[in-house]
């Protein structure tokens, strides 16, 4: 028996059909194997104060076309995802949230604000992961990241640990884009 073909395209159900197709099988997950050249893309973490726009489209298409044409020539290619905790600018858009509903970040205290701020990294954060699965993004997204992630955060304490005590970030008395840190 045939299957009669739609009067109208219905895009929505075939890409979200085929992509978690490719979820399913694992087509983006990379398993490390010397036999092949590495070639990694780290996505420049969008931050998670609301959601994408036109740039991180352009953005996120391009790295998608290198990915999978290095793919394509039989690299160990992987594109690792992740989203950015964008401090200052996700406590702006929380302290924001709370004054509509009646609350300041100094009537809840640390801890619960913290609580808050979670909470919206876990909607925001959750969306924009979703409109990067929603353009097809072909990220390996078992090894996806949040800068705030233990892991995260360890490693850059280590760096900058290591990096002070090899005397390589120092306070001096000159004027510098990132404040009163510099890096010789």
């Amino acid at each position: 028996m045939a299957k009669e073909m739609p009067k109208t395209y219905e895009p929505q159900e075939a890409e979200d059909r085929i992509y978690r197709n490719w979820m399913e099988k694992g087509y983006f997950h990379t398993e490390i194997d010397r036999s092949k050249k590495p070639y990694t893309i780290v996505m420049p973490p969008p931050n998670i104060t609301g959601q994408l726009h036109m740039g991180h489209a352009l953005d996120n298409t391009l790295q998608d076309i290198l990915i999978r044409w290095r793919r394509m020539q039989g690299y160990c290619a992987m594109w690792l995802p992740g989203t950015d905790h964008a401090s200052i600018a996700t406590e702006v858009k929380v302290v924001e949230k709370l004054r509509k509903e009646g609350v300041s970040k100094e009537d809840l205290g640390r801890e619960k604000f913290l609580e808050q701020v979670w909470n919206w990294k876990r909607e925001y954060g959750g969306r924009i992961v979703n409109q990067l699965k929603k353009m097809g993004s072909s990220c390996d997204w078992e090894r996806e990241r949040f800068t705030m992630d233990e892991g995260c955060s360890k490693a850059v304490t280590e760096v900058f640990n290591k990096m002070y005590e090899e005397g390589l970030i120092y306070r001096g008395e000159r004027i510098i884009n990132s404040g009163t840190c510099a890096i010789r």
